[in-house]
């Protein structure tokens, strides 16, 4: 397996766009999924930016690192989101190879924090994840909030 960032892999472009629309978007949001990650694409800044786990010619995994996942806490960057594996590659732990590089291009890129949100129960704690609290969407809903620190002092 191999984690790619897309803007070296053009030729993924559209079946990431595909997968990473078909996992977290709806009916009305693909043009969403294809304006950003086309611009993170073609941008020189840091973020945002998204990563695929290839293997044996198929993408297998996800996630993206981003300026904000559309929460109230605007205060806190990087974030990480779009954290997807396909049903097939389960239980093989590719989730905690993604979260693991996450956390190191977050390093690499400067930020001694990265930051979620979820409402799975349990899943990050065990990769050493810390809830430390909530935010607020869009929609007026709460979602829990993590951190952990990339390692870089």
């Amino acid at each position: 397996m191999e984690i790619i960032e897309l803007q070296e892999r053009n030729d993924l472009f559209k079946k990431a766009v595909q997968i990473f629309w078909e996992v977290w978007g709806n009916d009305h949001n693909y043009k969403f999924y294809e304006d950003a990650i086309q611009h993170s694409c073609s941008i020189a800044s840091d973020i945002p930016c998204f990563y695929v786990a290839f293997e044996e010619g198929d993408i297998i995994g996800t996630y993206a690192l981003l300026r904000n996942d559309l929460n109230s806490r605007q205060d806190l960057c990087p974030w990480l989101a779009c954290l997807f594996v396909s049903s097939e590659h389960r239980g093989n732990e590719i989730g905690s190879k993604l979260l693991q590089h996450g956390l190191k291009e977050a390093a690499k890129k400067g930020y001694d924090k990265l930051y979620l949100s979820t409402d799975l129960e349990g899943y990050y704690e065990k990769y050493g994840w810390k809830n430390s609290g909530i935010v607020y969407g869009v929609s007026g809903g709460h979602i829990k909030l993590y951190e952990k620190y990339t390692g870089l002092k």
